[in-house]
C-alpha cells in the first residue's frame, strides 16, 4: 500500500481550519515549509504542501519533497524488528549479546546486567544520550573498508564505543529516551547479514511499494533545506549545527544523509516523504497487514514501560517504536487511550487515533517549531475542531 492508493476525499471544514493554521505559521515566520497529510477511514481528507523547501533559492515545498526524518526513523525500524520477531529470528526476551557479544556496558558498581531486545525497543536499557540530533560519526579518511560494508563497520565502531560507557540504571528499572535504537540496528544487521538500510527496505519499504524513504538521498534536488528557529525568521542550518534547549544542546549533522560512509542510525538516520510515512502509519492503524499480524500491532501500541517513562508529558507511556496515550484526560488533544504519536527533531510530528480511524503526518523543515512549537498543536486542534 502507498498513500497514492488511498482515495482522496477532501473535507471542506478540515481544509478551511488546517489552511488557516498553516497559513498563520508561515505568515508569522515560525515555519519555512511543511507537508501535512490527514487520512480518515482510509481516505485522504487533507493534503497540502505549503511554504518553501529552499527559501534562499525560491524552491516551493512539494508533496514529494524529501525530509531528513530524524526520530520518525524509529517506528520504521521498530516495525522491521517486529517482523523479525514474527519470523522467529529474534525474540523480545533475547539478550543483545546473542548478536553483539561485545555489547556489555556496566552499571556504576561494575556489574554487567542483561540488556534485551525489549529494553532496546522501549528505551529501558539504561543507555543515555536523549537529545543527540543525528550527528553520526563518519569513518576517518583513508581508513580501509575491506571486509564489510562501510555503514556496517561504522555502526559497529559506534556501538563498541557506546559499550564502554556506564549505564544509568539497571535495564528494565527505569526509562530514558536514548540511542538504544542504534543498538537494535546493530542487532538487525547481524541477524540479516547486511546493512540496516537493506533490511529495512526488504522488511518495510518494498513490501508497501514505497521508494522515497531510505538511509541515503541521491535526489538532492528534492531534499528540503533544514532551518532552525531564529528571529525575525528561521535561518538555514550549517553542515554541523546545534540548537540550545532547556534540556541541553541538540546537535545536527545535516550532510550525513548524503554520505554513504555514515552508519545507518536506527535512532534518526533516514530521510523520506510525508506520503511514505502516511502509508507506513496507515498500515499500522489498519492492523498491520501486509507487514505485521494484528496481535503484534496490539502489543506495539500498548504502554510497555509500567508507568516508568519519565516523559515530560504525563499522559504518555511508550510502546514499541512510539509514545502511547495512557491518560486521555490529561492530553492536550482529545486522543483516546492507546493512540500513538511521536515526531522528529528536524521539525516533524505525527499521530494515529485508532478509534476515529485517523492518521496525521505533519513534516516541516523547521526545528524546533515543527516539533516543540505551537505548530503541531495548532494542526491537531484544527483537525479535531473540524471533526
Amino acid at each position: 500500500m502507498s498513500s497514492d492508493t488511498l482515495a482522496i476525499r477532501p473535507d471542506p471544514q478540515m481544509t478551511r481550519l488546517l489552511d488557516s493554521a498553516i497559513d498563520s505559521a508561515l505568515e508569522e515566520r515560525r515555519l519555512v515549509g511543511t507537508v501535512v497529510l490527514v487520512a480518515r477511514e482510509g481516505s485522504i481528507v487533507y493534503c497540502r504542501a505549503a511554504g518553501m523547501a529552499d527559501r534562499e533559492n525560491s524552491l516551493p515545498m512539494r508533496a514529494d519533497t524529501i525530509f531528513r526524518l530524524s526520530s520518525v526513523t524509529k517506528p520504521i525500524v521498530a516495525i522491521a524488528a517486529m517482523r523479525l520477531v514474527e519470523e522467529g529470528r529474534i525474540n523480545l526476551a533475547d539478550p543483545v549479546t546473542r548478536w553483539l557479544p561485545y555489547f556489555r556496558p556496566r552499571l556504576p558498581d561494575g556489574s554487567t546486567p542483561t540488556i534485551t531486545i525489549h529494553h532496546l525497543l522501549t528505551h529501558m536499557a539504561g543507555l543515555g544520550d536523549s537529545l543527540i540530533g543525528d550527528a553520526g560519526e563518519r569513518r576517518p579518511g583513508g581508513t580501509s573498508l575491506a571486509g564489510g560494508h562501510a555503514a556496517c563497520i561504522a555502526l559497529e565502531e559506534k556501538l563498541r564505543r557506546l559499550a564502554t560507557e556506564p549505564l544509568l540504571y539497571e535495564p528494565g528499572s527505569g526509562w530514558r529516551y536514548s540511542i538504544s535504537m542504534d543498538v537494535l540496528g546493530g542487532v538487525i544487521e547481524k541477524e540479516t547479514g547486511g546493512p540496516l538500510g537493506e533490511a529495512v527496505a526488504a522488511l518495510v519499504i518494498r513490501p508497501l511499494g514505497l521508494s522515497d524513504t531510505a538511509f541515503h538521498v541521491t535526489d538532492r534536488g528534492r531534499l528540503a533545506v533544514p532551518y532552525k528557529n531564529a528571529a525575525p525568521e528561521p535561518e538555514p542550518m550549517g553542515c554541523e549545527d546545534s540548537v540550545a534547549t532547556s534540556s541541553g544542546v541538540i546537535r545536527f549533522s545535516t550532510e550525513r544523509i548524503l554520505d554513504l560512509h555514515t552508519y545507518h542510525s536506527a535512532s534518526g538516520g533516514m530521510a523520506g516523504t510525508a506520503e511514505d510515512i502516511l502509508a507506513i502509519l496507515e498500515t499500522v492503524r489498519r492492523g498491520g497487514a501486509p507487514l505485521l499480524d494484528a496481535r503484534t500491532v496490539s502489543a506495539m501500541v500498548r504502554d510497555q514501560t509500567n508507568g516508568l517513562t519519565g516523559l515530560s508529558r504525563p499522559e504518555l507511556g511508550f510502546g514499541y517504536g512510539w509514545a502511547v496515550v495512557t491518560d486521555p484526560d490529561r492530553a492536550d488533544l482529545p486522543l483516546p487511550r492507546g493512540a500513538i504519536q511521536w515526531g522528529g527533531i528536524y521539525g516533524h510530528s505525527w499521530f494515529v487515533d485508532q478509534e476515529r480511524k485517523l492518521t496525521v503526518v505533519a513534516l516541516t523543515n523547521t526545528a524546533l517549531e515543527g516539533l516543540f512549537g505551537a505548530f503541531p498543536q495548532d494542526i491537531g486542534k484544527a483537525i479535531y475542531q473540524a471533526m
